[in-house]
């Protein structure tokens, strides 16, 4: 116990920017919020006994170790953090279930969803609390689109569109990497996830989808003086219908040059239509069809107090979050699912959801028949 608070040990591993940011929310989330444990940094893992003693160094862990094993047996901890590489989180995650310990994972779950069903069954059968790392969900103004959608101040919703574009591959002279093999899930997998998990937290379940995956950049430099072939789409599209009957559209880029956060949405309602760009993500443009003539336009929102949790953070409005808030509202969200006090906010099932909507648009884009036009 440290005060009237149980403690909750934490275990990471991967150091990378993913590993450092889910470090950020530990260490600002109990600064922020009345969180129900107290949050200790336990112990890193990294490829190295070095590389994980300099992480633990930088970023507050009393213990470092080269072996992720060795982490994941260890008495004291009791929550297992992965950021490594996608096609590494099963292993961990199955090990650390195994061992008893909560898990919080980055997106995407696994590379395949029987790997992810893999995992939320272990995790559901073991009573283990789990949260995959899908922060954008956690930024006050998407949740007050999803609170505005749900009251029907649009109306009857008619259709969505969502991209989620970036430009950290679009250089074809960049090497190969572990988001081009195909362990990796590819763009779809990477950022499609992001706009695939925003669709359904604001309009509810996607009931069937129409995909379009594309590899533009066919090879990338091995390392070695060669090429290595590239199979992994770089841009991944999909009509979309919901349960609702709404239709609508994701997509999913890393080569758009030019886009460093584009995760952006639109809804159209009968009785209004709502934007919002990750870039500008403290903002939220609303358009009423009731306006008067000459009145009409999208309005912004400013985040403010008045939408929660942004006044835990600043008394002001319009003195704007940013990233690494979210991750902490993340954490906090979860420790509270762990504590029993809510559900989980977006679970190994959540997650196992998302990756079968990815290889459903896959699957759909191999089999695809374009008729010439000529």
């Amino acid at each position: 116990m440290a005060g009237d608070k149980p403690v909750l040990r934490v275990g990471l591993i991967g150091t990378g920017f993913m590993g450092k940011t889910h470090v950020f929310g530990f260490a600002s989330a109990p600064r922020v919020f009345d969180l129900p444990y107290e949050i200790v940094l336990h112990a890193v893992a990294d490829r190295s006994d070095e590389l994980a003693g300099e992480a633990a160094r930088a970023l507050g862990f009393a213990h470092a170790t080269g072996d992720w094993r060795a982490l994941v047996q260890d008495p004291e901890i009791d929550l297992v953090d992965i950021t490594t590489p996608n096609a590494f989180h099963k292993e961990m995650a199955l090990a650390a279930i195994a061992a008893g310990k909560h898990v919080y994972c980055e997106k995407p779950l696994a590379p395949l969803a029987a790997d992810a069903r893999e995992m939320t069954d272990a995790a559901e059968a073991a009573g283990i609390k789990t949260q995959v790392g899908f922060n954008y969900l956690c930024n006050p103004m998407v949740g007050l689109a999803r609170e505005m959608i749900e009251a029907g101040e649009l109306g009857e919703i008619r259709s969505y569109r969502g991209v989620h574009a970036e430009d950290y591959m679009a250089d074809a002279a960049s090497p190969f990497s572990f988001r081009n093999d195909p362990v990796g899930g590819g763009v779809l997998a990477d950022l499609g996830s992001h706009a695939l998990a925003t669709a359904e937290y604001l309009l509810g379940p996607i009931e069937s989808v129409f995909g379009d995956c594309v590899t533009v950049i066919s090879s990338r430099p091995d390392g070695s003086g060669g090429r290595r072939a590239v199979e992994t789409d770089d841009i991944g599209r999909a009509f979309l219908r919901f349960a609702s009957g709404a239709t609508g559209s994701v997509e999913a880029s890393w080569i758009a040059t030019g886009r460093k956060m584009q995760h952006d949405f639109e809804v159209y309602g009968s009785r209004g239509a709502l934007f919002f760009s990750q870039e500008r993500f403290n903002e939220l443009h609303f358009y009423c069809a009731a306006d008067s003539t000459g009145r009409r336009g999208f309005r912004r929102i400013e985040a403010g107090p008045d939408h929660p949790p942004y006044g835990r953070f600043c008394i002001a409005p319009g003195h704007q979050l940013g990233f690494n808030d979210l991750k902490a509202i993340e954490v906090a969200r979860y420790l509270e699912a762990i504590s029993g006090k809510r559900d989980e906010p977006f679970n190994f099932r959540a997650g196992l959801r998302v990756q079968r909507l990815v290889e459903t648009i896959h699957a759909s884009s191999r089999v695809i028949a374009w008729m010439p036009t000529t």
